[in-house]
Formats: C-alpha cells, sequence, structure tokens
C-alpha cells in the first residue's frame, strides 16, 4: 500500500524500517482469516489488516486515540498471520514501532500503568518471582481466583543435574518464570542432552532474554537485557559453544531476534548476529541426534500444542510432534492447530477476558482427541493452560525424561 510519512514519523530511528513494512502490505486480508483476535471479536480494527491501518495512520500524522491504543493492545503478537501472508508483512516489528508511538502520544490509565510496572519489576526477576510463587502457594486459599490460576498446585521440584563432563557442550537460558512453575524442565533437559553426549555450561549472569519489558512497551529496556545477555554468553561463545538452548519457544523467538533489533548498535551488531545464529530451540538440536540411542519406551497419549512462537515466530511446527512420534508417543490429532492459547506473554493479564476465551477453545481442541496428557514447548502457554484445571499440561522433554530407560 503507498503511504508517506509525516515529518515526525520520519524522525523515528526505525522511519524506513516501517514504511517498508507498510508498502509490503497488499491489503489482501488472507490475514484476517487466522487472526485469533478477528475470528473472536468480527471488527476488521481487531485483525492485522486494519491494525496495519491504524498504525500508518498514525505514522502518516493523524490523531492518536485511546482507541487506536486499545486495538493495537488487543493483539496477542502471535504472528499467525505472518505466516499466512502471502506478501512476507513483517507484521510484529511493525506493531512493536506503532506500540511505541501510541505509547508515546497516548497516556495510560493509572491502573494500566502499575499493572503494566509491576510485570517488568517481578516476572523478569527470577529470584523474586520464584520466592512470590512460593508465597503465593503457602497463602493459596486467601489469594483471588484470578492469582490462583496462575500458580500451579503442584510444582515438580528441580532434579540433580549432571556435571560437565562432554567435549560437546552448550548453553542454556534459564528464564525468569521457569524456575520458579516448572524448575524440573530445565533440568531434565540437561538430563537428556548429556544422555546424547552434550554437557549443558550454566552461565548465571544471563538473565531475561528483554522480551517482557520490550513487550510492555519498555524496549530499550528490554534491549539493555538483550546486551546484558550477549556479553554473558561471549567469553563461551569464543570458547566453542555450539548452540544456545532454549526450551521457552518464546524467549528463543525473541533472542533469535537480537540481531534484528540491534543491528543499528556499533558495539553490538555483530554479537547480536552470532549470539542470534547460534540460539536454537531444544527441538532443534534434538531432532538431529540419535534418539533412538536414549532408550525411550512410552505408551502414553497424548496432545501437543504447538505455541505460537514455535511455529509461527521460529517456522518450527511439526517439529516436536516428528521428535516425539521417533521417540514411540502416541500423539492425537489437534483441530485448528494453529490458533493461539491466549498466553501471549503477558497477554493473560492485561486481557484476561479474551485471553480466557482463547485458552477454553483451545483446550476443546486438544482433548478431543481425549489424551492423558497434554505437552507444550513455552512456559507461559503451559501454566495459562494448566489454568483452566482440566487434562495436565507438561513441557515435552519432562515427558521423554521420565520415559528414559
Amino acid at each position: 500500500m503507498q503511504t508517506t510519512l509525516s515529518d515526525k514519523a520520519r524522525q523515528l530511528p526505525r522511519a524506513e524500517e516501517a514504511e517498508s513494512i507498510l508498502r509490503s502490505c497488499v491489503h489482501c486480508g488472507f490475514c484476517n482469516a487466522t487472526c485469533p483476535t478477528y475470528q473472536l471479536l468480527g471488527d476488521e480494527l481487531d485483525g492485522p489488516r486494519g491494525r496495519i491501518y491504524l498504525i500508518k495512520q498514525v505514522l502518516e500524522g493523524n490523531e492518536v486515540t485511546e482507541k487506536t491504543q486499545l486495538h493495537l493492545d488487543r493483539c496477542l503478537s502471535c504472528r499467525n498471520c505472518e505466516t499466512t501472508c502471502p506478501s512476507g508483512v513483517d507484521y510484529h516489528n511493525l506493531l512493536d514501532i506503532g506500540r511505541a508511538v501510541v505509547d508515546a502520544a497516548v497516556p495510560r490509565p493509572l491502573g494500566q500503568r502499575l499493572l503494566r510496572e509491576s510485570l517488568r519489576a517481578v516476572v523478569p526477576n527470577a529470584a523474586l518471582f520464584k520466592s512470590l510463587t512460593q508465597l503465593g502457594n503457602t497463602f493459596r486459599p486467601l489469594l483471588p481466583g484470578s492469582l490462583k490460576i496462575k500458580l500451579p498446585s503442584n510444582i515438580t521440584p528441580a532434579k540433580a543435574r549432571p556435571a560437565v563432563r562432554h567435549a560437546r557442550k552448550v548453553l542454556m537460558l534459564e528464564g525468569c518464570v521457569q524456575p520458579g512453575l516448572s524448575p524440573n524442565t530445565n533440568a531434565a533437559t540437561a538430563r537428556v542432552l548429556d544422555r546424547l553426549g552434550i554437557s549443558v555450561t550454566p552461565i548465571a549472569q544471563a538473565g531475561c532474554c528483554g522480551a517482557v519489558d520490550y513487550h510492555l512497551n519498555a524496549q530499550e529496556a528490554g534491549l539493555n537485557r538483550a546486551r546484558r545477555n550477549i556479553d554473558a554468553w561471549w567469553p563461551s561463545v569464543e570458547a566453542g559453544a555450539e548452540a544456545i538452548v532454549q526450551t521457552a519457544s518464546g524467549c528463543g523467538a525473541f533472542v533469535k531476534d537480537y540481531g534484528h533489533l540491534l543491528s543499528g548498535d556499533p558495539t553490538y551488531a555483530s554479537k547480536a548476529q552470532r549470539i542470534s545464529a547460534l540460539t536454537k530451540d531444544l527441538v532443534e538440536v534434538l531432532r538431529d541426534e540419535p534418539l533412538e540411542n536414549l532408550g525411550v519406551a512410552s505408551d502414553l497419549r497424548l496432545a501437543f500444542h504447538c505455541p505460537c512462537t514455535l511455529q509461527h515466530a521460529q517456522k518450527l511446527g511439526g517439529a516436536v510432534e516428528s521428535v516425539l512420534s521417533r521417540l514411540g508417543f502416541n500423539l492425537t490429532a489437534v483441530p485448528d492447530a494453529h490458533l493461539c492459547c491466549g498466553s501471549a506473554g503477558t497477554y493473560s493479564i492485561t486481557q484476561p477476558e479474551l485471553s480466557k476465551r482463547l485458552r477454553d477453545n483451545k483446550m476443546n481442541a486438544l482433548e478431543s482427541g481425549r489424551p492423558e496428557v497434554i505437552a507444550t514447548a513455552n512456559i507461559g502457554c503451559q501454566t495459562h493452560l494448566a489454568g483452566a484445571g482440566r487434562t495436565p499440561v507438561r513441557h515435552w522433554i519432562e515427558l521423554i525424561e521420565e520415559a528414559l530407560h
């Protein structure tokens, strides 16, 4: 589509990128067919095409309103539209640019500001989050229902990790909320990789990937977290670490974007490109290994929920299912597997009603084949789906580790 940015918009650091993305959209509307919020609400402005028009109007100098902000807030950033789009529109980057401009023009109400700042203060701080999780479970009967469903009632403690003993070494991002909500996931990963002759080197200095800050429109704070992680990983990268393994697909999608997001930083651009190139979702490591050597034996009937950050952002749809099938797990069919579960980072907290509707739809689809357990690849999806209190939800690597002989 044709667009003419305003003089003010042309001063933005990413003005040229925004204009290029806008011009790549041909207004076909195919994106609406797979947009979760458009399917729920039926409003053109709650679909990708409508949001692109809103951002276009903003960047062309038209009035910015709370209504504009609301429609952009309702987007899950699931990137389903990018998978569907025949023109290759880089929607998620345009959305990030547009949200920053809109938030700078439209002050949020106090309640929204407090919620967002609280999320930014708590979620990226792994130690604080874990402490609050433990405290919340201690006083679980006193918590309101909205908080209870966010806290797993049974948290499996982390088992011991094997010592670093193999020539092949990888790094692993521990994550923010996963150590508190599912602490055994990374430990199970280390044990499975050890069985395959790969050691996980812990890097305690690496913290939050930066996605929480970045997607709550504290973009520079998110990029600063990215820079700190790059600094923490770099000595091990130079020492020959073959990959930076991600067990949460949401983190993996963001770290794989470091190279793009820091491309204008002369100090970090080349390092960020290297980090993004080394970053692999866990399934990208396992699928190339001799999995038959693991000796997995399981007749467990499971449904796999493929997170949006795995299938749409990282283009790894079907990869985990293939690994699980190779290992003998009995996978059930999942209708509309491309649709978002409604977790979407902090979306389930900032947009609880829409998120719950999407979750319930997703659970109905996942349970249609009567699985014994639901597996997934992202801690946000895992916690969100488990909050329905229906079929148990686990990370897929833990199911593999439990089936080892």
